[in-house]
């Protein structure tokens, strides 16, 4: 049976999630982007590493990890789809990862493939051709294959090798499509950098069977900072329309490390008590009408900074941009420079907010924490009144 609900699958090399910043960043992503099933390569964890990749709304874990910290691949499938897992096939050394199982009785495959550096076409032909029998109309393959596919797949329209060439007929044969060329077969988009050459290449695909064409109904390459690749991400069937849902607003408590915000809610906080604090006025209103006034004062100033932040961010996303088109169209080594610059200082942004919203949730646990100081006090207490 063909898949006809709707899904969303995302793939992306990581390069690493051993610095709990970079987790932090790549479980915050993970929840941005929302996918039904996220498929990551180059994870460098060992098989004892699996509560480093829990990420809330993503409770079914499947990875594949060597002995050593590198390579390393993981399938996280979200709560909101009624997944049921038949079987899994492990490499032993962490390279790719199989799953079969079913999503509300339809079945489903998904491979996850980190090729290595050294020979990625003939790895890649062989795995493909070991699971043949495996491959149906319900089999998504994806990952970071290490090679392009077509002269397309790089900036430069180097010709492929004819490990690639081989490659290609094992997919022809095995009726597997380049989804990502099959929907944008002349698109210039590629998914890693080299900052060593200045070059652009599409390594990471999606495949997927030639009979489920018109199931999938879009696919794009999404830009990463926090990787050396971009992540790809395909949507299946349509999605139906949910509702609206409304988040309750609650203080950041670090905005109060701002010195320019305090200073702004002082100054709030003067003029509401010059202007409306009368012999006419209760205590309690008084303090009723302060509280939704400086509620609504740091509303303003969190939007105010937070304009400000993803102002500066697009701009300096729409300037890498740019200096990604001019250095595919003509590579110099200056472009090269400041590519790696722009990339830089997003990344240091980005990293910054993460940071923030670690320091976020300690003081949130620091508040509601069982303190010691109460159960103290009422052995004390209890002493006291029973001095025997």
């Amino acid at each position: 049976m063909a898949i006809t609900m709707y899904l969303s699958i995302i793939t992306l090399n990581v390069n690493g999630l051993n610095a709990p910043i970079k987790r932090h960043r790549v479980a915050d992503w993970i929840r941005k982007q929302d996918p039904c099933i996220c498929c990551i390569q180059e994870t460098h964890l060992r098989t004892k590493d699996t509560h480093r990749l829990k990420v809330k709304g993503w409770s079914k874990i499947f990875h594949a990890n060597g002995n050593e910290k590198k390579a390393g691949v993981a399938i996280l499938i979200s709560d909101k789809i009624d997944f049921k897992m038949k079987n899994i096939l492990k490499d032993k050394d962490g390279h790719y990862i199989i799953i079969k199982g079913s999503i509300r009785q339809e079945d489903i495959t998904l491979v996850n493939i980190y090729a290595p550096n050294i020979g990625a076409p003939k790895y890649i032909k062989q795995v493909l051709t070991d699971i043949k029998t495996e491959i149906n109309s319900n089999t998504i393959i994806v990952g970071d294959f290490n090679t392009p596919l077509t002269t397309r797949d790089r900036s430069s329209r180097q010709k492929i090798n004819m490990e690639t060439t081989a490659l290609n007929d094992t997919l022809d044969h095995l009726d597997l499509i380049d989804i990502f060329r099959t929907f944008h077969p002349n698109a210039a988009k590629y998914t890693f950098f080299s900052s060593a050459h200045g070059t652009f290449s599409k390594i990471d695909h999606m495949l997927g069977h030639k009979t489920s064409l018109d199931k999938f109904k879009k696919i794009e390459i999404i830009p990463v900072v926090f990787s050396d690749h971009n992540a790809m991400k395909l949507e299946m069937n349509y999605r139906k329309k949910t509702g609206r849902h409304t988040n309750s607003w609650r203080l950041n408590n670090l905005l109060l490390n701002n010195e320019w915000v305090k200073q702004e809610i002082k100054e709030e906080i003067k003029r509401y008590f010059e202007t409306n604090e009368n012999e006419n006025t209760t205590t309690q209103n008084l303090w009723d009408a302060a509280k939704a006034v400086l509620r609504g004062k740091f509303i303003a100033l969190q939007a105010y900074l937070k304009k400000q932040e993803t102002s500066l961010i697009n701009s300096l996303s729409s300037h890498l941009r740019d200096l990604e088109k001019e250095q595919q169209n003509k590579p110099k080594g200056s472009t090269r420079k400041e590519i790696i610059k722009i990339r830089a200082e997003i990344n240091e942004i980005e990293t910054r907010k993460t940071i923030q919203k670690i320091n976020e949730s300690k003081s949130w646990f620091l508040e509601k924490i069982n303190k010691i100081d109460k159960p103290l006090a009422r052995l004390i207490k209890k002493k006291r009144e029973d001095p025997n």
